[in-house]
């Protein structure tokens, strides 16, 4: 019987073969895992004859093919997944080189880079905490936007278990080995609408040596990393240490970021475990969107703080992966991970005196209706202290506690089936969530600096039909999915895939405080896939496929979904209707390649992909209450476009060059609140075709990096982004937001063996850009930089980062 051995290794972006496994062990530049596959051993037809004494039996020679390998499903183990030739859909992969080519803590900014359909958002302010949009669908850490991603770090679901959200800053950006994004999927469960990101860490068997690294430069930044791998006969250790300090560009947005990775694991050449565990404690100013007038005067103004985040975690993941026989591998995991979040939110305020009795506070009054009593926590009125002339605030804040836990069984058969070759699939996954929320806003004035200072005054319930409230929660979330999926081989050249995953999810709401938000949800759904690739020449797939997802709404969504209790910075939780779930049905194909050049290797890739979303969710902002929303089903919307991209590789030049369009829009009539100015009566009519904001249409990338010696390198990288539609202009009725180009340079210089210095230039054009535009309420606060008079322009945007310098020291041993 054949054997079939696995070898830890990876290879290049281009998918070029032939790399050693001592070299793709110790290399940052390679992507994907590559495996050997053993085919049964063959001899000669005629019967072997019996060796004689002291002879050797003939050695029957084994058909070794080296196959790359990409993830069919949110497993741990490396080098788990299917043949890339035979994946029905568009296959993109960052490795270890490329994240740290950008020289960032950041692993969104490595994504954006390389893969042709993601573009950041930055809504909170902080380029620690960006928004990931990939083909229109997002993968937020702000709490109220609709996510449409799912994100794994060695097969542990690391989407919030409240609302979903993705925490981009807690991932440990040194110890990631690869990241895939992966489309026409549904094995990787809820909330991969447009598609999953992939996250494998580095261990002691594929990196082994010491690195130190350190930089530093403008707006004070300095940051530094240190890792660790080795290998011990059977025994691998590793680990991570990474520090960031940035007092930011904008005032009150200091960051600060601490984490640790490591992992323990053991082999055989029939299994491998490990154990990988994480800390991470991070804080952050996040200033988030301001009014334009004030960014004409000064770049790095804010509105209204303070507005910071206080981020943990901590999290264990233990993984395993045995051959049980030649052709049957079982792998699975369990995992536990706790999570904190504290924010800290600055706001205009809906309380103020009363019109009638100026000594009161009443909530939501205007010129034309009277106020409902603003409450204390007791439910009785409160008192006004504030002098006449004090522009009044609230100061919101948040507490989230989520415990998660969960486990993944996963089996893959390779036998012959009919004669060809076959790959099976089967697995199943529990993941179970239990989080305590609470919210509360005290009142307080806005200085003429926009600072919120608190007065130590409570609200309580207040308002009336539209109100607010404090609010303590517990939610449990339990998702349940099991999933098959199986590529047949109907020829040498040609593949067909199909498969699917039924999901199951339990969502209960407990009120802490009253009734009013207790809740018990339950959504299912079978999500299929079919697929096929065809290789037409060795160097040339064509691929086909088309997939069914699903999102259950999250805790957060289903418990602030009332036009009439609307959720303040996505935080006071109201009694709401039902939401439905959002089913996407996504189609894809196109072609990719590789090809040998006399300057190097040439690797690209064309695709077109339509997603048709039913029952999609929105993040609607209230027209009643400044900086409040709700969650709304908004019918039909669909996501298409192109994607293209070009790799060459070559000893001295690498160079990448991609193009995206992004077209998203809504199919259904429907009217929806808005801050638009244009809005009528606070609301604003979609008509089928409007696009979808927030979501640019064109995105075009470019970088270059060049050998002038062997120790002395330089590159470059652009990135254009197409205007966009404002936040809250659902109608299309008002100018874009305007598109922008940066351009960055970089260069290195290998002292010797040991030691590199580096440096930057980010946006050396210093192109004053936003990269995200919404509206405020011009009249809650006075426009203090121009005496106090009322704002003029509605347009509240996020200022992108100046031109900033940076160098460091690398040091490998």
């Amino acid at each position: 019987m054949g054997a079939r051995v696995l070898v830890i290794g990876t290879i290049s972006l281009c998918l070029v073969p032939g790399i050693d496994r001592a070299e793709a062990q110790t290399s940052d530049s390679e992507v994907l895992p590559a495996i050997e596959v053993v085919a049964p051993p063959t001899t000669s037809a005629r019967p072997a004859a019996r060796p004689t004494r002291g002879s050797a039996a003939p050695r029957p020679t084994r058909n070794v093919r080296r196959v790359l390998v990409y993830p069919t499903a949110p497993t741990p183990t490396v080098g788990s997944g299917m043949d890339v030739d035979k994946v029905p859909a568009a296959v993109n992969a960052v490795g270890a080189g490329q994240i740290a080519r950008t020289s960032s803590p950041n692993i969104a900014d490595a994504l954006q880079q390389q893969v042709p359909g993601i573009v950041l958002s930055d809504t909170t302010g902080n380029p620690f905490m960006p928004d990931v949009q990939f083909r229109g669908f997002v993968a937020s850490p702000v709490s109220g936007t609709p996510q449409g991603l799912a994100v794994y770090q060695n097969g542990m679901r690391i989407n919030e278990a409240f609302g979903d959200t993705v925490n981009w800053d807690l991932i440990p950006t040194a110890a990631i080995r690869s990241v895939t994004v992966v489309t026409n999927n549904p094995a990787f469960g809820l909330n991969a609408l447009g598609g999953a990101v992939n996250v494998q860490m580095k261990d002691g068997f594929n990196y082994k040596g010491a690195e130190i690294n350190t930089m530093g430069g403008s707006f004070g930044r300095i940051q530094s990393s240190a890792q660790y791998g080795k290998q011990i006969d059977n025994v691998s250790v590793y680990g991570a240490l990474e520090g960031v300090r940035d007092n930011g560009y904008r005032n009150f947005s200091e960051s600060a970021i601490r984490r640790f990775y490591g992992d323990v694991g053991y082999r055989t050449d029939s299994s491998e475990f490990h154990l990988n565990v994480g800390l991470a404690k991070n804080n952050f100013g996040a200033a988030a969107a301001v009014p334009v007038e004030l960014l004409q005067r000064y770049w790095g103004a804010t509105y209204t703080t303070p507005q910071t985040t206080d981020n943990r975690v901590a999290y264990a993941n233990l993984t395993g992966k045995v051959e049980a026989t030649p052709t049957w591998t079982i792998e699975g995991s369990a995992r536990v991970r706790a999570f904190r979040q504290k924010t800290v939110d600055g706001n205009p305020t809906e309380t103020e005196p009363c019109d009638a009795d100026s000594t009161l506070l009443c909530f939501n009054e205007d010129d034309t209706t009277p106020g409902a009593p603003a409450n204390g926590l007791n439910g009785v009125q409160l008192a006004n202290p504030f002098p006449d002339t004090a522009v009044l605030g609230q100061i919101d804040r948040t507490t989230t506690r989520s415990t998660t836990t969960g486990a993944t069984l996963q089996a893959t058969n390779t036998d012959q089936l009919f004669g060809h070759n076959n790959q099976f699939m089967v697995g199943a996954s529990f993941d179970s969530g239990v989080t305590r929320f609470g919210a509360s806003a005290e009142l307080g004035t806005i200085g003429p600096n926009y600072v919120v200072s608190g007065s130590g005054i409570f609200l309580g319930r207040s308002g009336e039909p539209v109100s607010i409230g404090p609010v303590s929660l517990r939610a449990t979330n339990r998702y349940t999915g099991i999933y098959a999926l199986d590529t047949f081989d109907v020829t040498d050249a040609f593949s067909i895939s199909g498969g699917g995953r039924f999901n199951y999810a339990n969502i209960v709401l407990q009120d802490l405080i009253g009734t009013d938000l207790n809740g018990n949800h339950t959504f299912s759904r079978f999500n299929p896939m079919i697929g096929g690739t065809y290789k037409i020449t060795p160097g040339l797939t064509a691929y086909a496929g088309y997939s069914e997802a699903n999102r259950a709404p999250t805790p957060l969504e289903l418990a602030c979904a009332d036009p009439a209790r609307p959720c303040i910075a996505a935080a006071f939780l109201i009694a709401d209707p039902p939401l439905k779930q959002v089913v996407s049905r996504t189609v894809e194909a196109g072609l990719r390649g590789t090809r040998e050049l006399n300057i190097g290797t040439l690797g690209w890739k064309v695709g077109a992909f339509r997603a048709t979303n039913a029952d999609d969710i929105l993040a609607i902002p209230s027209p009643e209450l400044q900086g409040f929303g709700y969650f709304q089903n908004v019918g039909r919307t669909r996501r298409q476009g192109i994607e293209a991209q070009v790799n060459l590789t070559s000893k001295t030049l690498q160079l990448y060059a991609s193009y995206a369009l992004v077209d998203a829009r809504f199919l259904d009539a429907l009217q929806i609140g808005s801050p638009s100015p244009l809005a009528v009566d606070g609301n604003v009519q979609i008509l089928p075709g409007n696009r979808i904001p927030a979501i640019p249409r064109n995105r075009v990338k470019f970088g270059i990096d060049y050998s002038i010696t062997d120790a002395f390198k330089v590159g470059g990288d652009a990135l254009f982004v197409g205007s966009q539609y404002f936040v809250g202009d659902e109608s299309n009725q008002f100018a874009r937001l305007p598109g922008y180009a940066v351009f960055n340079l970089h260069t290195s210089y290998q002292i010797n063996k040991n030691l590199q210095i580096y440096g930057r230039v980010d946006n050396i054009l210093d192109n004053r850009y936003a990269v995200y535009g919404t509206f405020f309420e011009r009249g809650d606060v006075p426009n203090f930089a121009n005496g106090g008079a009322e704002f003029t322009d509605p347009r509240s945007v996020s200022p992108a980062r100046p031109r900033a310098f940076y160098a460091g020291l690398k040091a490998t041993f």
